[in-house]
């Protein structure tokens, strides 16, 4: 959730049980450090950083060594060298895989937690299995704790996840509706009005400053428009280059680009890359993270001690 989670949002998710994962790969290395030393003084509780393997990593990984976070989330294909570095200071490691094997190949490279992102997943998605089938194909392919993403927006999904073998779930989508989000209103407001239906997966769609990453996102005038033109391939889409708004610090935001619309974003919000999972029907209140933590626990503690009596 680059863009749309930081500091506020991560402490609030921890100091209410969860267990918030920080993402920080794509800021400077000054900017980097100061997030991750805010979270520090904002809660006391642990809580992972997110770092992105397909970039230099060793400097963003080096701080949270020196910083002792009590883990790394490495995501973005299998990079046995990042493993190593972390869990030589001590470092916990959750990594984020597609399919069974890389689930394989991240244990026996050193990981203590896989996460499992399925198909349904908002933003970049890395593999193609969709979530129901997913997790029980890797939990009976390891031997440590998966923790199950794509498409869990509430309690009920969590307890379909529990009971697919999952020791946890990773929660995105539902989030963008907190108050602690530093989304847009027209972002979060499409988050809230949008049906199941309403995401897409795109191969390239929106690979400006980002090639090569598969995602998921609303539709919006931008997608539509490239549907309308038959789905072109980049360099033949239409208003390719067009400046469509601009970043709180004056950048200008292409159409096309990876971006995530944040507060202060100027220009056609609505044609920028809305990232959305396709839990996004479930989501349709703000609510403070912390509350969003504790209705997700009850409700799948509920549907868990209910579903005793369904056979």
């Amino acid at each position: 959730m680059a863009g749309a989670a930081g500091p506020e949002m991560v402490a609030a998710v921890c100091d209410a049980g969860g267990y918030g994962v920080l993402p920080l790969w794509h800021k400077p290395i000054e900017a980097f450090e100061a997030d991750l030393a805010r979270t520090q003084s904002l809660s006391d509780r642990n809580f992972a950083v997110n770092i992105n393997v397909a970039n230099p990593y060793k400097d963003q990984l080096q701080i949270c060594i020196d910083h002792k976070v009590h883990a790394v989330s490495l995501f973005w294909g299998i990079e046995r060298e990042a493993i190593d570095m972390a869990k030589s200071a001590g470092l916990n490691v959750l990594y984020s895989v597609g399919n069974a094997a890389e689930a394989q190949a991240a244990e026996q490279a050193g990981a203590d937690v896989i996460v499992a992102q399925g198909w349904e997943a908002g933003g970049h998605v890395w593999g193609q299995v969709s979530t129901m089938a997913l997790i029980p194909a890797v939990v009976d392919t390891v031997n440590i704790p998966v923790i199950a993403a794509g498409g869990i927006a509430d309690g009920r999904a969590m307890a379909a996840a529990l009971m697919l073998g999952a020791s946890g779930v990773w929660v995105g989508t539902r989030f963008l509706a907190s108050y602690e989000a530093t989304i847009h209103d027209t972002y979060r407001q499409r988050i809230l009005d949008a049906p199941e239906d309403q995401t897409e997966w795109y191969y390239e769609l929106y690979d400006v400053s980002w090639p090569d990453a598969p995602h998921r996102a609303l539709k919006n005038a931008t997608s539509q428009g490239w549907h309308r033109t038959g789905a072109p391939k980049p360099g033949q889409r239409p208003n390719e280059g067009q400046i469509i708004g601009h970043r709180p610090n004056g950048d200008p935001v292409e159409r096309y680009q990876s971006y995530t619309p944040i507060t202060g974003t100027t220009g056609d919000v609505d044609a920028m890359s809305l990232w959305s999972g396709q839990g996004v029907a479930q989501v349709r209140q703000v609510m403070s993270a912390a509350e969003i933590v504790d209705e997700i626990y009850r409700d799948a503690e509920t549907a868990l001690n209910n579903g005793r009596s369904i056979l």
